[in-house]
């Protein structure tokens, strides 16, 4: 799959981002034996909000299900959300039953905006590559709720930071963060969910929260194919394209292999029902937050260096969004250029100097599905021209790198462009 090939070219820098966060660790003790309640303690505390609020599972895509199954319970019917995502943000609603109602974007939040059409019974609010846009959010939000549509946050590419309004009030109901492959944190593997405190005091929030108490600890040998994940990776992405795509196949039949997508995943389904992670993935995922900190700062410093180089330059689009206060740490910086022609030659560019850009999104409900029609779907963009005009030119920069890296980086980008 794509999303594994990604994260083989990505493989070294995260190696050496999760063994500095190991190191770190050592030197700060969890506060309880749990290693559940480790990792929610440290997202509460990222996020000003209460440990028992927060919920954790084996992927993230599971705590989604987990709500969309609970919404589906209560007569829900339609989720309102966008084709500008990868498809494991999609299958957890089509999986539980309902039906997806794709918006089109906002070309400046890359988020569906608050002109929402029908009566959704929930609304997603998207962080594409981490970007945060403070009054569209609060817009859209606040039009969810005039609907009585619960509000689904997808912080994917923005683990431990929830969008507030001007008080500092998360505007979720529901918040969903990834500590899965090609995420903020080298971790592989985990899930969490933030279960807004006024949303679980309704019926249907003590469903979510009492689905998410009864969810069964991760099994064994899942959890083993998630500890061998990394090697697994390592030895597939050596062989030839043949041989690697048939012992994939027989790993993931077999159970020793789990897929960051799978096959069931391209067609509308779920590879496995959801789970919370067992004590490895929690360790793993604390070893990476005690490094976010340090994380989020590189990768602040590399935007600021893109958002100076690319303002005002003409064949490349920025989201306003990304230009706006202060630079966010975004898990990649997300540019778009005329056609896929000078967006497949800036990756090449970029990925030539050493570097790893990405075509993130280019294929709507990305990496590309097989079965359009599981989701509702046509498989064309005549109906979401914004969504069609972004997927033409879309390109995803790297930002875990120096400044003067992305100033390279951008450099060539801007030279693709012309």
């Amino acid at each position: 799959m794509a999303a594994e090939k990604g994260a083989g070219a990505a493989e070294k820098c995260a190696e050496q981002r999760v063994g500095a966060a190991v190191a770190a660790a050592v030197e700060a003790p969890a506060t309880d034996t749990s290693s559940d309640l480790a990792v929610r303690q440290m997202l509460a505390a990222r996020s000003g909000t209460r440990p028992e609020d927060w919920h954790l599972t084996f992927k993230a895509r599971q705590a989604i299900r987990v709500a969309c199954d609970a919404i589906a319970a209560a007569g829900g019917r339609e989720v309102a959300t966008q084709l500008f995502t990868c498809c494991t943000a999609v299958d957890p609603i089509t999986s539980a039953g309902l039906v997806p109602r794709f918006c089109d974007i906002d070309p400046d939040t890359l988020a569906i905006p608050a002109a929402l059409a029908g009566e959704p019974s929930a609304v997603m609010l998207q962080h594409t590559c981490g970007l945060m846009a403070p009054e569209a959010d609060a817009a859209l939000a606040s039009a969810a709720h005039a609907r009585r549509a619960v509000v689904l946050e997808d912080c994917a590419h923005c683990v431990g930071r929830l969008s507030s309004d001007a008080e500092g009030k998360p505007l979720a109901d529901l918040s969903f963060h990834s500590f899965g492959v090609e995420k903020m944190l080298p971790t592989h593997f985990g899930g969490a969910v933030w279960v807004n405190p006024g949303f679980a005091a309704t019926p249907l929030g003590a469903d979510v929260v009492a689905r998410l108490e009864a969810l069964p600890v991760l099994g064994t040998r899942r959890a083993k194919a998630a500890r061998h994940y990394l090697n697994q990776i390592r030895v597939l992405n050596h062989l030839p394209a043949g041989a690697s795509r048939a012992l994939r196949r027989r790993l993931t039949a077999s159970g020793a292999f789990e897929p960051a997508i799978g096959e069931v995943e391209l067609a509308g389904g779920l590879a496995s029902a959801p789970e919370r992670p067992g004590d490895w993935v929690c360790d793993t995922v604390r070893a990476a937050l005690v490094g976010l900190d340090a994380n989020e700062a590189q990768r602040r410093e590399a935007v600021a260096a893109y958002r100076e180089e690319f303002a005002d330059v003409a064949g490349v689009s920025v989201p306003a969004v990304a230009f706006a206060g202060e630079a966010q740490p975004l898990l990649r910086f997300p540019v778009f250029l005329e056609d896929a022609e000078r967006a497949d030659a800036a990756i090449k560019s970029v990925r030539a100097a050493g570097l790893y850009a990405v075509a993130w999104y280019r294929e709507p409900l990305f990496p590309g599905v097989t079965k359009p029609e599981a989701y509702g779907w046509d498989g064309t963009l005549a109906a979401w021209p914004k969504t069609a005009r972004a997927c033409e030119g879309a390109v995803s920069l790297p930002t875990d790198i120096a400044p003067e890296r992305a100033r390279e980086v951008a450099r060539l980008v801007i030279e693709a462009a012309r």
